[in-house]
């Protein structure tokens, strides 16, 4: 099944860890629950506004203003309490690369707003891990039954390792040339 997902959807570009951890992961909590293009439109705005989105300018940013650019109450508490604790050191961006998947899903789940999810999200693209799989996509889980009907989601992605993020780029990939229309189920 993935062979032809890979066909259809060609070569995908590497992931590289980012320069800007703290602005990536405030990426992700704007995009939690929406679309990507009403994601990368508030986080536009965002960046239109702060100019640069650090800690610093996230924090002396007041909720009111935040709210304004397009984030909900709870995404206002999130990317404060995100600065909040960049600023006093209770996550400390710089050494995150050195940890474990696992210890840094739990270091950023610790954080109000912050979940599973939008941890795995920073992994894959915040930190380019190569061994990733979000079953909390709503995406990644629906591309799995399209293509394996009947298998346990769960099983499907284990032959995938250590590449499994790569895996989920092209379900999300092969899912958008479906809703785009003209191409084909398999």
């Amino acid at each position: 099944m993935m062979a032809g997902v890979t066909a259809r959807v060609g070569d995908l570009p590497v992931l590289e860890a980012t320069a800007d951890p703290f602005g990536t992961l405030v990426r992700s909590v704007a995009g939690q629950q929406l679309s990507v293009k009403a994601a990368a439109s508030i986080h536009g705005r965002l960046v239109a506004a702060l100019g640069e989105v650090t800690a610093q300018t996230v924090r002396r940013t007041p909720g009111d203003d935040l709210r304004a650019l397009g984030l909900s109450w709870a995404k206002v508490r999130t990317v404060h309490a995100l600065a909040d604790a960049a600023l006093g050191g209770r996550i400390d961006f710089a050494h995150l690369s050195g940890q474990g998947d696992e210890e840094i899903v739990a270091e950023l789940s610790a954080l109000p707003g912050i979940g599973r999810w939008t941890a795995e999200m920073f992994l894959m693209f915040g930190l380019a891990r190569p061994d990733v799989f979000s079953f909390g996509d709503l995406a990644l889980r629906q591309g799995l039954a399209r293509l394996y009907p009947g298998a346990p989601q769960a099983d499907v992605p284990l032959p995938w390792a250590p590449y499994r993020t790569l895996g989920a780029r092209y379900l999300w990939a092969d899912n958008a040339l479906h809703r785009a229309g003209g191409v084909p189920l398999p």
